[in-house]
């Protein structure tokens, strides 16, 4: 399962998908288990993380990347500074 992220994804595209449209959420630094039950799309308002897929290897990611989490992943999420992002689910 592969996560796919798009860097510097350019303000046409995000306005395309209606990405300040979609909800936000926010986390503080922290590390937890997640599991992906559906597909999730999210926009990178502020932030640093790593994911680590469950056996796979840690991808980082922050401020500016539209990242696609695949329906079924199942991975650990390392926020090392505070996350603001906007999703959206399917």
């Amino acid at each position: 399962m592969n996560i796919l992220c798009e860097h510097r994804a350019s303000p046409a595209k995000l306005e395309i998908l209606g990405v300040y449209e979609w909800p936000v959420w926010e986390k503080d630094v922290s590390e937890f288990p997640w599991k992906y039950d559906r597909e999730e799309t999210c926009y990178i308002l502020r932030g640093r993380f790593i994911v680590t897929p469950d056996g796979g290897e840690p991808q980082e990611f922050g401020r500016g990347d539209l990242i696609t989490f695949p329906a079924g992943l199942s991975c650990t999420w390392k926020i090392l500074k505070a996350v603001e992002k906007h999703y959206a689910f399917g």
